[in-house]
């Protein structure tokens, strides 16, 4: 067995995460990114695939238009509590 533990995630597209919510849908934007839009197409953030030591995370972020970078809202081991967290915040 190996010591070595995986922080970043392979550069393979990974499969779009199954929502238990049907609010909202998920849109792939990269290989381990997707937006995250309500019924209306209103987008509410993104979700973020990232490799930590224990398994896979989502990671639920907000585009901040002036700075053209990711604004971090929390990190989750479920798609849905990640999803959750942009619609009610």
């Amino acid at each position: 067995m190996s010591d070595t533990l995986i922080t970043s995630l392979p550069e393979v597209p990974y499969a779009t995460p199954r929502l238990t919510s049907a609010r909202e849908h998920l849109v792939r934007a990269s290989a381990h990114l997707w937006r995250v839009q309500d019924g209306s197409g209103k987008i509410l953030g993104h979700l973020r695939l990232v490799g930590d030591p224990l398994g896979v995370r989502y990671r639920a972020e907000r585009l901040h238009l002036a700075t053209g970078s990711f604004r971090l809202v929390g990190d989750f081991w479920r798609a849905d509590d990640a999803v959750a967290a942009l619609r009610n915040g």
